[in-house]
């Protein structure tokens, strides 16, 4: 019997932006999915904006916390 032989497989040719718009789309998709899921569960979930990263360079992003109450509770104003 001769030995299976692998080769890398070829990663797509992707620039540097693209990677990073790929890396945060699947992020913003399973916190999405993770929220829908809470929410299932009878819990309701606030995403809350708690500072903005900037590089110095002009880029800068929206960095949040979830807050998660359970079905029912009061929110605090």
């Amino acid at each position: 019997m001769t030995a299976t032989q692998f080769a890398p497989a070829a990663m797509p040719d992707t620039d540097a932006q693209k990677r990073a718009v790929d890396r945060v789309a699947e992020a913003a998709h399973r916190l999405n999915d993770a929220v829908q899921r809470a929410i299932a569960a009878g819990y309701s979930v606030e995403l809350v904006r708690t500072s903005r990263h900037h590089d110095g360079s002009g880029n800068w992003g929206d960095q949040i916390v979830p807050t998660v109450r359970e079905k029912g509770a009061e929110k605090s104003a």
